[in-house]
């Protein structure tokens, strides 16, 4: 495993900047010749690959096909060498890294990234890899069963600037709830939320798995699920998406492509061979069993990619949803938004 840890502060650097930037090329056949030139043999010199750095959280369940891509050879097989960097910084400072073209590429929340993308960064959304990973729960001594039951009530989040907490201020407020009138929103440290609910400081819960995961299989009274980021119309969208510095796009749009491709190819590939997948995964992460992550591969629709026309609708959707929400500026065109950020590669 090429493995690179970095804290918050610091930037993202690719050792090998570009030194072979041009997509890769096929293997090259050399002739052998024998005696009067006579060709014996066709010898094929090894493949000449593209670095590439990618950064990414090697915490998160849902990216196991990062790190399958990179076990099973997916990304050698596309003409990449790819370097992963496991990034804990904040979206900013990852976004600028990819802007300046100290890292290539970057997979994040698109729900985390809709708003700093509104600043200007040079960075386009290239790909979504899957749908699912965040929920909203309720604690199940307080009865509710419903999200139109919120009304009135306090839910615990880990950050009020987390995905979880945007994108259940949309979806209660298409059901009928003012998120900023009508529900309390407190915050906690993760590790804190189930006490908190028992505590009957809060009600309900909005984070993402596997900790969301882990309270619920912790608590003696248990929880309701009340809704995914897959529920209702958000069933086909996909929530992580990948995004590339638009300076490398313009010049070398093929290896965005292919890492574009090697990673819908892995995911695919962990759908159907989820017990291998998890094995790889857990090289890279010891906050997770083996049982716990195939039960949480089940709530992910691994297979639901986005490119193309059905990645900048779905952009189209969530800038209209965050600029209802107050989140993105009311002079915002979500149409030219999405379009702006998008690229098409595949």
């Amino acid at each position: 495993m090429s493995q690179k840890n970095i804290a918050a502060s610091s930037s993202l650097v690719n050792p090998r900047r570009r030194a072979l930037l041009a997509a890769a090329p096929a293997v090259l056949a050399v002739p052998l010749f024998g005696v009067g030139g006579t060709t014996f043999a066709q010898a094929a010199a090894p493949r000449k690959l593209t670095p590439f750095s990618f950064a990414w959280n090697q915490t998160s369940f849902c990216l196991t096909p990062v790190a399958v891509a990179k076990e099973t050879g997916i990304f050698e097989k596309n003409g990449l060498d790819v370097n992963l960097v496991n990034y804990s910084g904040s979206t900013d400072q990852l976004l600028e890294a990819i802007a300046t073209g100290k890292s290539d590429a970057a997979v994040g929340m698109i729900y985390r990234w809709l708003k700093p993308l509104e600043a200007g960064f040079d960075v386009k959304v290239v790909v979504g890899l899957h749908g699912g990973c965040m929920r909203l729960t309720a604690y199940k001594p307080t009865g509710i069963t419903k999200v139109e039951e919120l009304r009135g009530k306090t839910i615990g989040v880990p950050d009020l600037g987390a995905p979880s907490t945007h994108f259940f201020k949309v979806f209660i407020h298409k059901h009928g709830i003012d998120p900023e009138k009508e529900v309390t929103w407190r915050v906690y440290q993760r590790d804190l939320l189930g006490l908190a609910a028992e505590k009957g400081e809060i009600q309900a819960i909005a984070d993402t798995d596997p900790l969301l995961y882990k309270i619920e299989r912790d608590s003696k009274a248990g929880f309701t699920e009340l809704a995914t980021n897959a529920s209702g119309e958000y069933h086909d969208r996909t929530c992580c998406v990948v995004g590339v510095g638009g300076k490398l796009l313009r010049e070398n749009k093929p290896v965005v492509a292919a890492l574009a491709r090697s990673l819908v190819e892995a995911y695919d590939w962990t759908a159907k061979n989820i017990d291998e997948s998890a094995r790889i995964f857990l090289k890279y992460t010891t906050n997770i069993t083996f049982e716990e992550l195939k039960e949480l591969y089940a709530t992910l629709n691994l297979h639901r990619h986005a490119l193309g026309t059905d990645l900048r609708d779905e952009l189209i959707g969530y800038a209209k949803d965050f600029k209802a929400l107050g989140v993105l500026k009311a002079s915002t065109d979500p149409v030219k938004y999405a379009n702006h950020i998008f690229e098409k590669v595949l």
